[in-house]
């Protein structure tokens, strides 16, 4: 893939063009908006502030077209979805039982000699129990696909070509938030990471989340619910080494140290970056790391959050 920048939310305060201006593209671009759901296709906001011709792939409509006219796919992937929230429900109550003891641990204080041990144990147990769950995932996605190749399926397939053609003639790719295991299921389905893998892409909210190797849930203050940051899938896979937090001023308690620490270290090696409004990282030259875009932030093994790079 040429270039990726991954934004906050660009509602109310979009940076979009800028950075479109700023890699030299020209023409029109690609947008996936799935993660709205039926609002997909509400995208004049957009392309005002883009100012360019803009094509909505329209996943969403799309897999309700494939669904209807396909009942014994749709069917397939229902027992799919069931089946991964039946496995979330369960890794969701084993994460009660690791996580609240790391907490507590990077809470206590004492000898450091000794308490830095327990400390570390304990976040190898969260650590070890996110590993198995994204096994459990990818082994259910990797089941479905063989036994289903959805892509192959006339239903879909009759999608592709077009798609295909929409994505090869946009100089760029936009990838919007919203719902992201909608947003994630949608492409999934179409097969997307492989065509716009050798596209610049630009994604923001959950659009980023979706991109990425794994999707970290996180919500510090739910109205219910315990507030653990918890891993809900394998993601497309189409970057590495970064964990985004789309409006994390608001679900995180940035200010608590034991917080930040703990999720820094349970996620690490990947560096934990808020995207809030205004803010954007960019993949470096070459594929190799990250750089720092519009007021990017990281979160630290100290617990602190610093602006990218500063946490090395």
């Amino acid at each position: 893939m040429e270039s990726m920048i991954l934004f906050g939310p660009q509602r109310l305060h979009p940076i979009l063009r800028p950075e479109l201006d700023r890699l030299g593209l020209s023409g029109g671009v690609a947008v996936i908006t799935a993660g709205w759901q039926e609002r997909e296709r509400e995208d004049e906001e957009l392309q005002k502030h883009l100012d360019r011709p803009l094509s909505n792939l329209c996943l969403h409509s799309r897999a309700e077209q494939v669904f209807s006219s396909d009942p014994e796919l749709f069917a397939a992937h229902r027992a799919r979805q069931d089946r991964l929230q039946a496995i979330q429900q369960l890794y969701r109550y084993r994460l009660d039982f690791v996580l609240e003891p790391a907490r507590e641990l990077m809470r206590r204080g004492g000898n450091p000699e000794l308490l830095d041990w327990e400390r570390d144990s304990a976040i190898e147990a969260i650590r070890l129990l996110d590993r198995e769950h994204l096994m459990r995932m990818a082994e259910v996605h990797e089941g479905f696909e063989r036994q289903w190749r959805p892509t192959r399926r006339a239903s879909v397939a009759d999608h592709l070509s077009e798609l295909r053609e929409i994505v090869d003639q946009s100089s760029a790719v936009l990838i919007a938030g919203g719902h992201v295991a909608v947003l994630l299921n949608r492409m999934r389905l179409f097969g997307v990471a492989d065509m716009i893998r050798e596209k610049p892409v630009l994604a923001w909210s959950a659009g980023a989340m979706a991109l990425a190797e794994r999707i970290v849930l996180f919500h510090d203050s739910p109205p219910q619910g315990a507030g653990n940051p918890e891993v809900l899938d394998v993601g497309l896979g189409l970057y590495r080494g970064l964990i985004p937090l789309p409006h994390a001023k608001r679900r995180l308690r940035l200010e608590d140290p034991v917080r930040v620490a703990l999720f820094a270290r349970r996620f690490s090696p990947d560096t934990c970056v808020p995207l809030d409004e205004k803010m954007s990282v960019r993949r470096a030259a070459l594929g190799v790391g990250w750089e720092p875009g519009a007021g990017s932030l990281e979160l630290t093994a100290s617990g602190r959050v610093v602006p990218l790079g500063d946490g090395l």
